[in-house]
């Protein structure tokens, strides 16, 4: 897979993922891991990239003695959710076009 396709798509997975609630690293990766794989190194590197994007923000609170970074989604990531809805339809008719023969459905 193209690598600029994959890193937006988990760019939108870890959106997701926190889209209904404040979420910790561990358990963004818990939340994706039935649809896709997403390790730490991963992870992070994404959640500061959406950071300065302005598309998340972060706040750090003591838990269990340590202290542990919560993202929240802000209204630009919700944005850029809905964004990747829509880019996806078109995605999946240019796909439909494209595997047209292959379905027995050739208009030429």
């Amino acid at each position: 897979m193209d690598i600029q396709l994959k890193r937006g798509l988990l760019d939108v997975c870890v959106l997701s993922a926190i889209k209904n609630g404040e979420s910790y690293g561990y358990q963004i990766i818990k939340d994706v891991r039935p649809y896709v794989s997403l390790s730490e190194s991963t992870l992070y590197p994404i959640l500061r990239r959406l950071e300065s994007a302005e598309l998340l923000t972060v706040r750090c609170a003591e838990h269990c003695g340590r202290l542990r970074k919560y993202y929240r989604i802000t209204p630009r990531g919700l944005e850029r959710i809905e964004a990747f809805k829509r880019d996806w339809r078109e995605l999946e008719s240019i796909y439909r076009y494209i595997v047209r023969e292959e379905q027995g459905h050739d208009e030429t």
